[in-house]
Parts: structure tokens; sequence; C-alpha cells
């Protein structure tokens, strides 16, 4: 594999393995980019073969939805990489309904084991092998809509990466004492094809409910530093957290939204 210098003109991250799902477009292929730059070896998955994989990343298809879609993906891993010492949880996404009460029981299921347990449970395959290595970073990508969650159209998504958030807190605290970092990234409005897809279907259902546009659209920016993100926003912060410079940080929810969100 060619490692090229990232930005910084360091390789900051040679010799170490890394795993990122949903890492073919938008903020995952921007993270991948990003650990490539800075000298891993990465392997990136989805649903299915995508030609817009980063070069230099290998790629194997895969539905993080279900354990037996973790398994496989753990599998290919261990074949792929021969082990991961840096995972990032990008995987993600749900559709907008027309209030809570909408929202049918197969879609909260469905965000639940797309935005929660699809970390939970590919986490549990891959912690082993950091613990007996004793080194390991975990980075869960959740939302800062989490901070104030859209109850109207989006809940069962915010409520699920909510659960991701409580769940990577607590996981860090386990598994200080071995070595491994556990930490979260949430952000906040960020440009992707991901993401204009979803302003799309947003649009169509709050003209559906007869309720204002959103308040960007309407109003202009309300980001205090005046733009939408952009991935490599949030893949400048994933790759600090895996770096030795966060090597203080553990347990912590990064809120990477241009100012726009509370503290929660």
């Amino acid at each position: 594999m060619t490692v090229v210098e990232n930005r910084s003109g360091t390789q900051e991250l040679v010799g170490k393995r890394a795993l990122v799902t949903g890492g073919t477009r938008g903020i995952g292929a921007a993270v991948v980019r990003h650990l490539l730059d800075a000298g891993a070896e990465v392997l990136t998955t989805a649903r299915s073969a995508s030609s817009t994989v980063p070069e230099g990343a290998a790629f194997v298809a895969a539905d993080v939805r279900t354990r037996a879609g973790a398994q496989a993906l753990a599998e290919a891993a261990q074949e792929v990489l021969g082990g991961v010492d840096v995972v990032v949880h990008n995987a993600g996404g749900a559709q907008p309904y027309e209030g809570s009460s909408a929202i049918p029981d197969e879609e909260w299921q469905d965000a639940l084991d797309l935005n929660y347990l699809a970390s939970v449970r590919l986490d549990a395959l891959l912690v082993p092998g950091m613990r007996e290595r004793r080194f390991g970073r975990i980075v869960h990508i959740s939302t800062a809509a989490v901070l104030t969650p859209e109850a109207t159209l989006f809940l069962h998504y915010a409520a699920a990466k909510a659960a991701l958030v409580t769940y990577s807190r607590g996981l860090a605290l386990e598994l200080a004492p071995h070595g491994i970092r556990v930490n979260t990234v949430s952000p906040g409005r960020v440009a992707t094809p991901g993401g204009e897809e979803t302003r799309r279907r947003w649009a169509e259902v709050t003209a559906r409910m007869g309720v204002a546009p959103d308040r960007n659209d309407a109003d202009g920016p309300t980001v205090p530093l005046g733009r939408d993100g952009r991935p490599d926003d949030i893949a400048d912060a994933v790759l600090f957290l895996v770096s030795d410079r966060a090597g203080w940080l553990t347990g912590r929810n990064l809120i990477v939204d241009g100012g726009e969100f509370p503290m929660g």
C-alpha cells in the first residue's frame, strides 16, 4: 500500500489497522482518506459494492445491521488486516416520518440496529483482540441532533444515537484500564450527498404536514461560523481522537457543529 503524508506532515498511524463502517461516501469516505494519509492500513465497508471507495483502502460488502453481518465483517477484518487497532463506526441513517406516532415498529427496530446495535455488536467482536494487545481506539459517530431531537420527524434516529452516546461513555470507562480509548463524535449539519437527500425527504414530509420549512432554508444559515460543515471537518476530529495527541481523552462526546447546538 502506498503511504502518503498527511497535511501535518506526520505519519502518526503507521502500523495501525483501521476499520471504518459506511466509508464509501461523505463523512465515512473522508475518515478513510484521513486515516490512509496518516499511514494506517484501512478496511471499509458498506451494504453493497461501490466505485467510490477511497483509493488505497480495502473494501468488503457487509450489512452491519445484523448479527451475521457484524460477524462476517469482523472475520473479514481479521483476514484482510490481521486484526483491528482502530474502529470508526460511521454507518447510520433513518427515514423521516410525519410525527413519532407514524414511525412503524420495524423502523424503530431498524434505527436501533443500524445506529446503535451495529456498534455494540461489532465492538463486542473486536474488543477482545484490543484487550489482548492492550491497545485500541474506538470512535462512534453520533449526531448533534441528540441535543435537540426533532420529535416530529427523526425521533427514532435521535433516540438510537442518544443510546449510542451513553453506551460509548460506559464502554470507555470499562476499557480504559486496558489501554483502549472510546470516544464519540457528534456532527452538526454537514454538506454530503446523503445529507442533501435527507433534506430533500425532510422538505417533502414537512410540506405534507403543512409545517414551516427548515429554519436554515427559510432564514439563512444559523451556524455561528457561517457555513455548513464539510466531511473533512468531521474526519479531522476523528483523526485527532484516534491519535496519540488525544492520549488523555476517553469517554467524551465531541460536538463538531460550527457552534450551532447548545452544549448537552
